[in-house]
């Protein structure tokens, strides 16, 4: 039934025999990509082992039934718990995104609104942050474009995994965050007590490894420029901010949040690999038929997905319909119920694929 099952046995006895290797722990990027893959395969391979061995007992049971009726019950309950294990394994062969086992950068950049826009992109800031403290995933802020009123023009976070736990990278939970966040509410600057709409824009993309995209530095201008805003005594006196523009695609990025020329740069090329991935990634949804192509899956940051309206305590997904009447816990970390909506239909469309 499981066609894959001999190949993915065998990767799985090779990669633990590479983890039982000193020499993988040399390298720590390698023994990270290693131990995340072997994550990956552990349930499969569980569930593979269980499935091969509740049919042999199944096949067992239902011979010593064809002599001894007593064995009915229990060939009953051994197919039932085959089919648990079979659906399991159905959900964890399904296709997915190769990117899923990938830690996750996070671009929020105000819209249409002005202020209002830049403090609700504040906002977003704090609730992605809080949900990933939740899930013991780091938070580091890579660049940031501070307003006076204490909202962001942009702020880029690169949110990192502490553990393997297949379920939990944080590329494949928030991949779904992508797109236009629609806000409405009486602003702080409103003196009338009028409800007024506004949006931020948010990029979710994989943080691939520096070995996984190749840059060529031929491809790249570099510029380097004073930082501005607020960031202590320093930060506006030397040309430590930096911008990278890669010639052949026009992605441009820039990171002027750390003191040091070389850590600004550093951050800047992370963003840009993560930039160049996700491009490529919207290239193949792009030349898939709009029948194949994921309503959860979009990195589009023109499409609205969700509306978080103060006046009713609401957040609703646009994508799947999802409603629910707990803006302010949202807003506080709480985004498992919308995430694990959307991963649901997510799976079901990967189901429907195969099916």
């Amino acid at each position: 039934m499981f066609e894959a099952a001999e190949s993915l046995r065998a990767e799985f006895a090779e990669l633990e025999h590479r983890l039982a290797d000193p020499a993988t722990h040399a390298d720590l990027a390698l023994a990270r990509r290693t131990g995340r893959r072997y994550a990956e395969l552990t349930p499969i391979v569980k569930n593979l082992d269980a499935y091969d061995r509740l049919t042999d007992d199944l096949a067992a049971a239902r011979e010593l039934a064809a002599d001894d009726p007593s064995f009915a019950e229990e060939a009953d309950t051994l197919a039932a718990r085959i089919e648990e294990v079979t659906d399991r394994l159905t959900a964890l062969l399904a296709p997915r995104d190769p990117h899923d086992s990938d830690d996750a950068l996070l671009e929020i950049k105000s819209g249409e609104g002005g202020e209002e826009s830049a403090l609700f992109a504040a906002d977003l800031f704090r609730m992605y942050s809080r949900y990933a403290e939740a899930r013991g995933w780091s938070v580091e802020v890579l660049d940031s474009q501070e307003t006076d009123l204490g909202g962001f023009k942009s702020i880029t976070l690169a949110i990192k995994a502490r553990g393997t736990d297949p379920d939990a990278f944080p590329y494949g939970v928030l991949k779904f965050e992508g797109g236009v966040h629609r806000v409405q509410r009486v602003p702080v600057t409103e003196t009338q007590g009028r409800v007024h709409t506004s949006a931020a824009g948010v990029l979710v993309m994989p943080d691939s490894e520096e070995a996984e995209v190749e840059v060529d530095p031929d491809d790249l201008r570099i510029d380097v420029y004073r930082s501005s805003g607020p960031g202590g005594q320093g930060v506006n006196t030397t040309d430590s901010a930096v911008r990278i523009t890669h010639l052949p695609t026009g992605i441009v990025v820039s990171c002027q949040n750390e003191r040091s020329q070389l850590q600004n740069k550093e951050s800047a090329l992370r963003m840009l690999r993560a930039r160049l991935v996700a491009a490529a990634a919207e290239a193949a949804a792009a030349e898939a038929s709009a029948a194949r192509r994921s309503q959860v899956r979009t990195v589009d940051r023109s499409e609205r997905i969700r509306t978080y309206n103060f006046g009713e305590n609401r957040i609703a997904d646009h994508r799947i319909g999802y409603k629910a009447y707990n803006l302010d816990q949202v807003l506080a970390g709480n985004l498992g119920g919308v995430l694990e909506a959307l991963q649901a239909a997510d799976l079901a469309e990967r189901l429907e694929g195969i099916g």
